[in-house]
């Protein structure tokens, strides 16, 4: 999985430091500003959100610079974490223990050597197929039948959002595409930079214009004004971006807005499991953000589907 790095890959990554350079000035600007303590408490956590996104920013290119091999254990490191986070959310037994060994230490290691190795065949049905048969057969052999069917729905749920749906963004790398050889990286670039300003435009629309709630007892902060707002705004630039993709402008468009409706629907899906077991984050792994789930609800649900769009689409 070799990648190759252009004109275009500077301009994208030239892109994202000026936009964070951008956010900082705005920050520091906004620190300097008198105001309420809840004030300077929103303040606080957007310019610890800002300094947060300059690290997850450099770790994410520098994974890109290595090649294929870096985004690959850069990805099955962040399920890995997000693992993790959903597994102490919701516990299990201690005779779930050993299953759960598999897991983090079997699976998860082989389903991103699936990826690294472009093997789309089993990479596509290893979890959803050979993993979802195994995991519950473990956990009976453990003896415990108390909760079973509640404890093996828990480990299933968390093997495919965590590892199964966000290994598709990696998996972009080995798709084949056309006259787009070596240049994956920025369909992977393109991926995250769409999902993620989705949330950003979505949080900025609804502080400014949010009025109606959509879902309030799910996600109080997500409004109408902030979805549609979001939305449009990350399908605008995703379709600006369409010279670094194999799409045509209005194919960008549209790929930018499955992908922005997709990732709504996991912030959603992921918010509603925090509201079910009474927490506020997944975790505080990053400074501003939360938890690794806190940041990836997104991918989780906008990898595989602009995975497979891509690949039904646009490749042989």
């Amino acid at each position: 999985m070799k990648l190759r790095f252009d004109n275009e890959t500077g301009w994208l990554i030239g892109g994202v430091v000026a936009l964070l350079a951008v956010a900082s000035c705005i920050g520091w600007a906004l620190s300097l500003r008198p105001g309420s303590p809840a004030h300077q408490n929103v303040i606080a956590n957007l310019n610890a959100r800002i300094k947060a996104w300059w690290t997850m920013a450099a770790v994410f290119l520098g994974a890109l610079l290595t090649g294929g091999v870096g985004s690959v254990i850069l990805f099955g490191l962040m399920s890995f974490f997000a693992l993790r986070e959903f597994i102490t959310m919701t516990p299990t037994r201690p005779s779930d223990h050993r299953t759960l060994f598999w897991l983090f230490f079997i699976i998860v290691p082989i389903q991103y050597w699936l990826v690294g190795t472009g093997w789309y065949g089993l990479f596509s049905i290893f979890i959803p197929v050979y993993a979802f048969l195994f995991v519950p057969f473990r956990s009976a052999m453990a003896g415990d039948c108390e909760g079973f069917l509640e404890r093996a729905a828990k480990i299933q749920w968390a093997l495919m959002i965590c590892v199964y749906c966000v290994s598709h963004a990696p998996a972009l790398l080995m798709l084949s595409i056309p006259g787009y050889e070596g240049q994956n990286g920025k369909l992977l670039f393109y991926l995250i930079l769409v999902v993620q300003l989705s949330d950003v435009f979505q949080y900025v629309w609804g502080k400014t214009l949010g009025r109606h709630k959509i879902a309030p007892h799910v996600s109080p902060n997500k409004t109408w004004e902030g979805f549609i707002g979001g939305c449009l705004s990350a399908t605008a630039v995703g379709a600006a971006l369409w010279w670094a993709t194999p799409f045509t402008p209005w194919q960008s468009a549209g790929m930018s807005l499955a992908i922005t409706l997709m990732g709504f629907s996991g912030g959603l899906v992921i918010s509603a499991i925090k509201r079910d077991r009474g927490v506020k984050d997944y975790g505080s792994l990053i400074e501003g953000h939360g938890g690794m789930m806190d940041r990836i609800d997104s991918i989780c649900f906008s990898a595989p589907i602009f995975f497979h769009l891509t690949r039904y689409f646009f490749t042989p």
